[in-house]
Order: structure tokens, then C-alpha cells, then sequence
């Protein structure tokens, strides 16, 4: 039997937490992993090497605005993803899907596929299942994700109905197309919040057997509560020997809520996004830069993180100062440290599942997070 091109060893479990290694072709990620997104090819404001220093192991990147910038071709010509932005590790790539949940005013969905208006001319493009498959052939991730849609929280049971009907033929379309053997296409799982929506379209999706599946349509406007209610019936029923991708969390305490559902691997703007408004990620919460308490505290960004922000010596007085004077080392170094912190926090995590302490060490670590020293509000929101 073939192996494929991307797959999981699990090596520890702490009630449904994972501990494991993804394998793919451009090398092995402990997991859980949080994947940075690189939307056009880049994390805003980091090099591969900054990737590398900060412990990340899978950069995410977008088929629907590499298909209009710079062109699928021309990233093919550059040797796909990893030759154009050399970044050498391992990398995924959206479908698109996204952009039919955050476009929806440019964009007319039928069976056929999606049709968008272009953000960047006005041009029109035709988005068929087919077509995200090829494009995401020649971008050359090591994984690839079907193109689905993704309804808002609010939308109508029919609506979830018909949308995750359609995202099961979309996905058959996608696997029929896909033929490169050193990429991994993933499936989606969609439903909304309705639970029995959600086993019809988990049923539908792992009939197809993909080697992973990610779950989509959550952390789209429903609270926390209903997210992780909809998480907790999905993720134990998906194959327990591939890898598990929630779409779209980045937060630290729902990082660490949907590890103990059963998550891998997931990813999300926000760590890049705060950082370009000035909020740090610390471990006493998340503290805004650029509030007056920190124009004169020389004190480290947080003591003991190791990200080059903190370990150079920069104080909160330093970083405070290049905030508000809209210096471009502000968002470099704030987003680094992010990223860092995110990244040292699966491997916490980690070590937590394969001594089986996970559940008592995320509660300790939660609570120290969002205790009183946490700025949670920003002046800027993200």
C-alpha cells in the first residue's frame, strides 16, 4: 500500500489531546502545531529565517489571491511555493473557500463553482473545484484543501443544508481532479451549528477518505460555547490515525481549547494582525503597546521568552515607542514575538499531553492568561 504524502503518528494521548509528528514531503512538525498565514506568499513582516528562529513548521498560503498575484504560472515557473518564497518546510494551502465566506458581496455561488469579482481590478474570475485543484497543483504546497463553502454562523438551516450538500460534491470534484501523489488534499467538514448536519457532512467527507480533514465553518461569529460544543462532536468521530485541522483559531485559550478536543493543527491571522496594532502576546495575557503604562517601563516584553524581541534586551518602554511612532521594526518585532509565543505554546502543550497533565495544566495556564494583568481591550481593534 502506498504511503501518502502526508500523515500522522500519534505518540501520546491525554483524554482526547494529541501528541504527534507530521509527516510530509518537506519534512516531520511535532504537533500540536499552530500554522502562521502567509496569505500572498509571505508572513507579514518575516523571513523564512524569522520562521525558522521562531519554531515554526507548516506557513499557510492562499490560492485565491496567488491565482490573481502573481499567477499560479509564474510560482509553478519559481519551482511552486517553496522555491518563490523559500520558505523550504512544510506548507498548505486554502482553496479559497475562505474568501466565498469574507467576499460574500463579490462573489455568485451555483454548482458549477464560485464566481468573483477580483479585489485588486474588478475582473471576474470563475472558481470551479477543478480549478482550485490545478491551481494548487502548481502552487505545490504539501497539502491542498477542497474548495467548500463556508456559511456564516447566522444562516439558515437550509441554507447550511444546500451549502454543505454542495460542499460534499464540490470535494468529490476536487479529489477526481487532484493527481499530484506528493501532495495530501484535505477535506472539509461544514454543518453550521446544527449537529445533525454536522455528522451528515462528517459521514459525507470521510466516505471520500481523504488523508486528513480539516473542520470549517466554526469561529465564523458564534460564541465560544457553540463553537466548542460543535468541535467536541466532530473531532472525536473523524479517523483517529490522520491529522486533524481546525480552520481558523488563534487565540491562545482557544489554541489550547481545541487541542483538547482532538485538534493537530490549526491557524489563524490574528497573532500577525494584533502585532501590526501593537498587542503582545504574553504570558501574564495580552498587553497593548501602546497604552501609557508602557512608555516607561524598561522592563522585558515578557521575562523567559526566548524570540529575539525579548532576548536582545528591547524593553516595553523601546517597543511602546516604536508603536506609536509607526516605526517599521514595531510590526516586525511584535509580530516575531507573537509568533514565538504561539509556537511555544503548542510545545507546552505538548509536553503537557505525553506526561498526561494536559487537562490541570491548561486550566493553571488559562487562568494565569486572563487574570487581572491581561489588556485584553485594545485601543485599536484587530
Amino acid at each position: 500500500m502506498t504511503r501518502p504524502a502526508v500523515a500522522i503518528e500519534v505518540e501520546a494521548r491525554a483524554g482526547e489531546a494529541r501528541a504527534g509528528v507530521l509527516s510530509t514531503p518537506h519534512g516531520r512538525v511535532e504537533t500540536p502545531t499552530f500554522m502562521p498565514v502567509g496569505t500572498k506568499g509571505t508572513v507579514k513582516g518575516l523571513t523564512p529565517g524569522d520562521l525558522r528562529s521562531a519554531g515554526v513548521g507548516v506557513v499557510l498560503g492562499n490560492t485565491y489571491h496567488l491565482y490573481l498575484r502573481p499567477g499560479a504560472e509564474v510560482v509553478r515557473q519559481a519551482g511552486g511555493l517553496h522555491g518563490f518564497t523559500g520558505w523550504k518546510g512544510p506548507m498548505l494551502t486554502d482553496s479559497g473557500g475562505y474568501q466565498v465566506f469574507s467576499l460574500a458581496h463579490r462573489r455568485k455561488i451555483s454548482e458549477r463553482g464560485v464566481e468573483f469579482v477580483s479585489i485588486y481590478d474588478g475582473s471576474s474570475h470563475f472558481f470551479t473545484p477543478e480549478l482550485t485543484t490545478r491551481v494548487q497543483e502548481d502552487l505545490g504546497p504539501d497539502i491542498a484543501m477542497v474548495l467548500d463553502e463556508c456559511p456564516p454562523a447566522n444562516a439558515s438551516r437550509k441554507y447550511h443544508t444546500d451549502s454543505l450538500r454542495r460542499t460534499a460534491r464540490w470535494a468529490e470534484r476536487c479529489k477526481e481532479a487532484h493527481s499530484r501523489e506528493d501532495q495530501a488534499l484535505f477535506g472539509i467538514v461544514q454543518g453550521g451549528l446544527y449537529p445533525d448536519l454536522r455528522k451528515e457532512s462528517l459521514e459525507r467527507t470521510v466516505e471520500l477518505d481523504f488523508p486528513g480533514y480539516a473542520v470549517g465553518g466554526l469561529s465564523v461569529g458564534e460564541s465560544r460555547e457553540e463553537m466548542l460544543g460543535m468541535l467536541a462532536l466532530v473531532a472525536p468521530e473523524l479517523p483517529a490515525d490522520k491529522p486533524r485541522y481546525f480552520m481558523g483559531i488563534g487565540d491562545p485559550v482557544g489554541i489550547l481549547q481545541v487541542v483538547a478536543l482532538g485538534v493537530d493543527m490549526f491557524d489563524c491571522v490574528l497573532p500577525t494582525r494584533l502585532a501590526r496594532h501593537g498587542a503582545a502576546l504574553t504570558n501574564d495575557g495580552r498587553i497593548n503597546l501602546k497604552n501609557a503604562s508602557h512608555r516607561r517601563d524598561l522592563g522585558p516584553l515578557d521575562p523567559g521568552c526566548s524570540c529575539e524581541a525579548c532576548s536582545t534586551g528591547y524593553s516595553r518602554a523601546y517597543l511602546s515607542h516604536l508603536v506609536r511612532e509607526n516605526e517599521l521594526l514595531a510590526p516586525r518585532l511584535v509580530t516575531l514575538h507573537n509568533v514565538h509565543f504561539i509556537g511555544e505554546l503548542c510545545r507546552e502543550a505538548r509536553a503537557a499531553i505525553k506526561e498526561g497533565r494536559y487537562e490541570a495544566w491548561m486550566g493553571d495556564w488559562i487562568s494565569r492568561y486572563a487574570g487581572p494583568r491581561s489588556e485584553i481591550s485594545l485601543d485599536a481593534a484587530p
